[in-house]
């Protein structure tokens, strides 16, 4: 037979769980019921951010670029209320994003940032604070880009446009791809040199 003191602690285990559970809830569009904040990209050129959610509201920022990322915060039936790595905050009409994932790369320095082969390996070069990149895969702390045809692995710290520790488009055999590179460099920088 369960005691009192016995059921108050089962009680108060059970509070506790729903108090970490509804803290850590999903917020998501009242609209498409998708998750909020996400990240999208402009379609094309030429763009534009309103004061307000229809065409009846001015024009607070004029996009002339084409992927350029940016957050959703909010929805209103066809219009997203949308902010960019500057911290600008306005509307857009849903028929001007789409879901492409790229980013911005960011920096506290005013350097370039090191792209990487695989995680942490081979430096294959650099590219420039505030180029747009598509983010083609995300580990925990990494992704992988794709700018101008080329392709490699940036600190997630360093890429406006995704979240901390989001985790996307990996497959199952990600760990042999890593593997594979962390050999061959391996052999390059020990054996062959």
């Amino acid at each position: 037979m369960l005691l009192y003191e016995d059921f108050m602690k089962i009680l108060s285990f059970l509070i506790l769980i729903f108090l970490f559970n509804s803290s850590h809830a999903i917020q998501t569009g009242s609209v498409t019921g998708l998750e909020l904040p996400r990240y999208v990209s402009l379609k094309s050129y030429e763009s534009n951010i309103r004061v307000g959610p229809s065409k009846n509201y001015p024009i607070n920022i004029r996009y002339i670029v084409e992927n350029y990322p940016l957050r959703i915060i909010d929805e209103h039936k066809d219009w997203r209320k949308v902010e960019d790595f500057q911290n600008n905050i306005g509307w857009i009409h849903k028929s001007l994003i789409k879901s492409d994932r790229n980013g911005i790369i960011i920096s506290d320095k005013n350097n370039n940032i090191i792209v990487y082969d695989s995680v942490f390996e081979k430096i294959i070069g650099e590219i420039e604070k505030g180029s747009i990149i598509q983010i083609l895969k995300c580990k925990s702390n990494w992704c992988f880009i794709k700018k101008n045809g080329h392709k490699g692995w940036v600190e997630k710290k360093n890429i406006w446009g995704v979240r901390d520790k989001e985790v996307f488009n990996l497959s199952y055999f990600q760990m042999f791809i890593d593997l594979y590179f962390r050999s061959i460099n391996f052999i390059e920088f020990y054996i062959i040199r």
